[in-house]
């Protein structure tokens, strides 16, 4: 009997077949988590954005994976929360550190704001000569009322503790002590973002840090020229050249909501409304 057909027996063993079969072929094993979505906690019943919470359990499989020789993280993202993308790439980078193991980030998309800052996790960033990186900056959008609440007589009432308690309101005219103070906070968000990005890409920046942290962002081929990511490449084919053709590729999901778990339902229509328009508006800043 060939190893090829003794394996493929093994592999139909119910339960432990195929765990049973990589141990004793010792192929390469590279555990591949997906990072998609908008970072953040979205949605109403039916939970969705990228979080720690949610990915923690995953991660710590994603590095427990027999015979691992790297992690690839798929990222496709227009970004979120700083905090929950700081939160999820410290996370990676710990488990990395610890088991002393390669991580590739594979840029989908988008790779933007949160996004590449979840793509500065890998030891190496690759994308599609097309895809979307960088936009390494802070924004913050809203809407202001106060000439509509005039114009249909409603009179807005505010009693607070605290006289910084009831900064932009989007129902009172802007105050420019209110817009410093933002300002600040997001200067500081910034500042935190441009060290994680200067940590992890060191010498192999390539452009001044008025070009990479304007919030600009570019594709991947131009991304490559300012040393935001290393090369152009896909997960496939840059996984084989560096362990091998037999090298296997196993995916490590999330865990699914508990509507999902028990029906198969992907439950779409119990989305929060706000919060799918929210995404929406993330997604098509990037023209997606």
């Amino acid at each position: 009997m060939t190893e090829n057909k003794m394996m493929r027996l093994i592999r139909r063993v119910p339960w432990a077949g195929d765990k049973l079969a990589e141990k004793l072929n010792k192929q390469p094993q590279v555990a591949v988590l997906r990072l998609s979505g908008v970072i953040g906690r979205t949605g109403g019943i039916r939970r969705g954005g990228l979080t720690l919470e949610d990915l923690a359990d995953p991660i710590e499989r994603a590095f427990k994976t027999p015979q691992l020789s790297a992690v690839a993280l798929l990222v496709n993202s227009p970004g979120g929360s700083p905090v929950q993308s700081a939160l999820i790439a410290k996370r990676i980078r710990a488990l990395a550190d610890e088991k002393k193991v390669p991580v590739y980030a594979f840029c989908e998309d988008v790779a933007a704001s949160g996004g590449y800052w979840l793509a500065c996790a890998g030891d190496e960033i690759l994308a599609d000569g097309a895809s979307v990186i960088g936009s390494i900056g802070v924004v913050s959008a809203g809407f202001g009322f106060p000439a509509l609440l005039e114009k249909i007589g409603v009179e807005r009432r505010v009693h607070t503790a605290g006289d910084k308690k009831a900064i932009l309101d989007p129902f009172q005219p802007e105050n420019p002590d209110d817009i410093a103070h933002l300002k600040d906070l997001q200067r500081d968000i910034h500042d935190q973002f441009k060290r994680h990005v200067r940590d992890r890409r060191g010498d192999r920046l390539a452009a001044d840090d008025a070009t990479l942290f304007s919030g600009e962002f570019w594709t991947g081929n131009r991304a490559k020229e300012l040393g935001l990511i290393d090369d152009i490449g896909d997960l496939r084919s840059v996984m084989r050249a560096k362990f091998g053709e037999k090298v296997r590729l196993r995916g490590v999901d999330g865990r699914k909501g508990w509507i999902e778990r028990k029906f198969g339902l992907q439950a779409a229509w119990v989305d929060d409304l706000v919060g799918a328009l929210e995404a929406r508006v993330l997604w098509g800043r990037y023209g997606l």
